[in-house]
């Protein structure tokens, strides 16, 4: 098989590299971890058979993240939200309606949300090592702390590239090659190529604060995830968490000690069975498209009927007409939209986060313009969504939170922060709070800042 064409996709401002190749009857959406290069992969023996025993099964559709590889840097980091982004960028510009989304590592925080949000395009999930969460926490041991990760972008900040550092990563990634010098050879051309020291520091930072296992029950397509016992980048014990959290997921345990399970031939061997297997046995039935994880905004005018009584009846309909007028409007700039309103106020859902965080901050401010104050809740949490309404616990919750807020406020859940990471977004401790019909406590933040 020859390199595939590179080709580019527009995703917002920003182009987006993918390769498309093999005539399998499904389409594989692979998103490969941390730092690649479309062009210089195919250079490595190893990885190359990989790729052309996937072909065999699947149209396969290869694209850089953004930031790296051949598709465009970027200024800041990239939130989870971009990143679902350009994957359905990628999708459109090859043609794929519905796909199988592939992410390894870092990468399947990524693909587990897009599978929550979209399952109209998602046909399953192939994920190699997930990380849910990037930093340890003392409800989740077995990830790295943060103090260990900061060393490590110490190092490679001071010999980016070197065969010093090199040497380093195929030590732990894939030491079954770590004698092989053309090897090491090669993976120092992609690591040099494939990003800057500063752009994989600021992507080891953004990896640490990653936190989606909220999401994980509101992910209902099939899916596949493989772990290593003897891999010394990602602790087994990761997979093992979202494959129990993840309803019907397969578990399969791949032999050896290589982190990149190609870099061998037993592990490629059983990846590539485990994965054709998962592929050729796909459910000829959809996922249940109306359960999608949301993004919900509850928001109400403090005061609304004080103002109302003052203003007299005509007006302060007039008023309100045009305020939500301005509001369906704001929804709609931000992919969003206004699902009912509830007199003095209304409920909005957005497919990420931060779009619901600056639809609130933006109609909170020209709610001020026009002389109202305005308070907003939002919670991400799976819902039950028609073309006229949308209800689930997430709903509840986002009412409650708007109702601990104060007059001006946009009060998050932690699960809103957590998702947002890489965002501009900041936020402050609220504290955790209990609400009426809720089994809690749920922690509360404010938005400060956009």
């Amino acid at each position: 098989m020859e390199v595939p064409e590179v080709r580019y996709a527009r995703s917002g401002s920003l182009r987006i590299a993918y390769e498309v190749f093999g005539s399998g009857p499904v389409d594989l959406v692979y998103g490969r971890t941390a730092i690649s290069h479309l062009e210089l992969v195919w250079e490595e023996p190893s990885v190359a058979e990989y790729f052309r025993e996937l072909a065999t099964v699947a149209r396969v559709i290869l694209w850089d993240k953004r930031g790296v590889g051949l598709s465009d840097r970027v200024v800041g980091t990239p939130t989870l939200e971009d990143r679902m982004d350009d994957v359905r960028a990628v999708m459109d510009a090859a043609g794929s309606q519905r796909a199988v989304i592939f992410g390894a590592t870092d990468t399947a925080a990524m693909a587990l949300l897009f599978a929550a949000t979209y399952p109209e395009r998602t046909l399953g999930l192939i994920l190699i090592e997930p990380i849910a969460r990037g930093a340890w926490a003392p409800d989740f041991t077995f990830a790295p702390r943060r103090e260990e990760v900061e060393e490590e972008i110490r190092l490679s900040d001071e010999d980016w590239g070197t065969p010093a550092h090199i040497d380093r990563l195929v030590e732990v990634a894939a030491p079954s090659r770590k004698t092989d010098v053309a090897f090491k050879r090669w993976f120092g051309r992609v690591i040099r190529f494939g990003s800057s020291p500063s752009a994989a520091a600021a992507l080891a930072r953004m990896n640490l604060a990653i936190d989606v296992r909220s999401a994980l029950p509101a992910v209902h397509v099939p899916t596949l995830v493989l772990k290593c016992a003897g891999d010394r980048v990602v602790r087994e014990e990761n997979s093992d968490y979202v494959a129990a959290r993840v309803t019907g997921a397969q578990l399969v345990s791949i032999p050896g000690h290589d982190h990149f399970f190609w870099a061998s031939a037993e592990p490629r061997a059983a990846s590539l069975r485990a994965q054709k297997a998962f592929l050729a046995h796909l459910p000829a039935t959809v996922a249940d498209e109306d359960r999608v994880l949301k993004s919900v905004v509850f928001a109400d005018i403090v005061g609304s009927t004080r103002l109302a009584s003052r203003l007299g009846d005509q007006a302060w309909r007039r008023l309100l007409d045009s305020f939500l007028a301005v509001s369906h409007a704001e929804a709609l700039r931000f992919r969003g939209r206004v699902v009912k309103t509830t007199g003095d106020g209304w409920l909005a859902t957005f497919d990420g986060p931060t779009r619901a965080i600056r639809f609130a901050q933006s109609v909170r401010d020209h709610a001020k313009e026009q002389g109202l104050d305005l308070r907003a809740g939002i919670h991400t949490g799976e819902c039950l969504v028609t073309d006229e309404d949308v209800v689930g616990m997430a709903v509840h919750l986002a009412s409650r939170i708007c109702d601990s807020a104060g007059g001006g406020e946009v009060v998050a859940s932690r699960t809103v922060r957590d998702l947002s990471v890489g965002s501009e977004v900041r936020f402050e401790d609220r504290g955790a709070r209990e609400f009426k019909g809720i089994e809690g406590p749920w922690e509360t933040f404010l938005v400060t800042s956009r």
